[in-house]
């Protein structure tokens, strides 16, 4: 476990440039179909971030720690229909396996719940990402039927905000 600081802020423009080398990196979009990297360039990124940051139905956190830095990001989109909060995380590999995906990702359902006013989130994980997997279950999402308003897709976990009260890490 990881035992320094980690700071979750919502991202500015500041961070625009991780965010970019993050997306860029091959390692980290493998299992959302671009194991090369997504491609993304300072233009792409300027509109993304005026799009990303509509709080509250959305918003995007970047992800830094003490002893690596950037870290990664995580982010909720609200469906303010359905009261469903889609939800996010990446990290670079040198944070992967210590921790900071359950703090980031528990921060981000906090923030989902109480500013977005979701009824309950969801992930859909690639079927072979084993680590995403165990984050999730951890956190306690569970596999449920997909809704049919959502794109179709192998995957679907998701968490009330009533199960995730009872869980909070």
């Amino acid at each position: 476990m990881f035992d320094k600081a980690v700071t979750i802020k919502e991202t500015t423009e500041a961070d625009l440039e991780n965010t970019k080398n993050l997306w860029n990196n091959g390692a980290v979009m493998k299992y959302v179909g671009f194991p090369k990297g997504l491609g993304a360039t300072t233009e792409k990124m300027n509109k993304w971030w005026i799009w990303v940051m509509q709080k509250p139905k959305r918003c995007h956190y970047s992800i830094y720690a003490e002893g690596i830095g950037y870290c990664g990001e995580t982010f909720y989109n609200v469906d303010e229909e359905h009261h469903l909060a889609i939800m996010d995380i990446k990290l670079l590999p040198i944070a992967q396996g210590k921790g900071i995906a359950t703090k980031a990702l528990s921060f981000a359902l906090n923030k989902a719940f109480q500013e977005g006013l979701a009824k309950s989130a969801c992930v859909d994980p690639h079927p072979d990402n084993l680590a995403a997997w165990a984050l999730y279950k951890k956190i306690g999402f569970k596999v449920k039927p997909r809704p049919l308003f959502l794109k179709a897709s192998p995957t679907y976990l998701e968490i009330t905000q009533e199960e995730w009260s009872q869980k909070n890490i």
